[in-house]
C-alpha cells in the first residue's frame, strides 16, 4: 500500500522505441522531426490530464494514515504517470539519434567543403549557392567572455542562433533547450548555425562547432550569454 502512488514501471531508459516506432535509426531527419514533435505533444497533453487532477508527477496519492486519497482518482493517475516516463525515456533516447545525426551530417558537410581556410580556422561559410534551408533564427549572443568555449568556436556579440544542436525556434522553450543540449554534451561537439551581420546589408552564415566545458575558467560551460529573439 505505501507504493500506491509510485508508477509501475522503470525510470530507467526503455530499449523499446524502435520496436514500437519503427528503427529510427534509419529515419530522416524530417521523420525524426514529426516523430519529435508527436512525443512532445502527447507529453504535454497527458501533462494537461494530471493537471486536470490538480497533481503532478510528485503529488502523493496516499494520506498520512497510508490509505489511497478519496478526492483523486489514484488508478488515471498512475497510469497517466507510467505513460509518461517511458514518452519521457523515448524522448531522450530520440533526441540522442537526432543529436548523432546532426553531429554526422555537419561533420560531412565540413569535410566536404572544398574553400580555403586559414591556419586554425574552425568557420564554415554556407556558400551562396547553397539550396539548403535555414531555420529562423531564435535567440542572440549577447556577449562572448575571452578564453571562452564560446569565443574559441567563433562566436561574436550580434551574432544570431538559428539552430543550437537539435534545438530550433519551434522547439527550444525559452532557452530551456539549449541548456538541456548544454548540459547534456559537457566536453562533446555541439553544432550549431549562425547568422551574422556583414556590412549594412548583408549577413554571412556560418557553422560553429562549440564544445561546452566546466573547467575553461569562467562561470557556465559556454561563456556566453544569449537572449532569446
Amino acid at each position: 500500500m505505501d507504493t500506491l502512488h509510485a508508477p509501475t514501471v522503470p525510470s530507467g531508459p526503455t530499449s523499446n522505441l524502435s520496436q514500437r516506432n519503427g528503427d529510427v535509426g534509419n529515419l530522416s531527419f524530417g521523420e525524426l522531426q514529426r516523430k519529435k514533435d508527436d512525443l512532445e505533444a502527447e507529453l504535454k497533453a497527458l501533462g494537461s490530464v494530471l493537471d486536470s487532477h490538480g497533481v503532478d508527477m510528485e503529488t502523493p496519492l496516499l494520506t498520512r494514515d497510508g490509505f489511497p486519497r478519496a478526492d483523486l482518482d489514484i488508478a488515471q493517475i498512475r497510469t497517466t504517470r507510467a505513460r509518461i516516463i517511458r514518452l519521457r525515456n523515448d524522448y531522450k533516447s530520440l533526441m540522442g539519434v537526432i543529436e548523432k545525426y546532426l553531429h554526422e551530417h555537419f561533420a560531412n558537410l565540413q569535410e566536404g567543403d572544398a574553400a580555403p581556410s586559414t591556419a586554425g580556422e574552425e568557420l564554415r561559410i554556407l556558400p551562396d549557392s547553397q539550396s539548403e534551408q535555414l531555420d529562423e533564427p531564435f535567440a542572440k549572443v549577447n556577449s562572448v567572455a575571452a578564453n571562452s568555449p564560446a569565443q574559441q568556436a567563433g562566436l561574436q556579440p550580434g551574432d544570431e542562433i538559428r539552430n543550437f544542436g537539435y534545438v530550433n525556434r519551434s522547439n527550444h522553450d525559452g532557452l530551456k533547450k539549449v541548456a538541456e543540449c548544454v548540459q547534456g554534451n559537457e566536453g562533446g561537439n555541439v553544432f550549431i548555425k549562425v547568422s551574422r551581420p556583414d556590412g549594412v546589408a548583408r549577413r554571412q552564415e556560418l557553422r560553429l562547432t562549440l564544445t561546452p566545458r566546466k573547467d575553461w575558467g569562467g562561470r557556465g560551460m559556454l561563456g556566453c550569454h544569449i537572449l532569446p529573439l
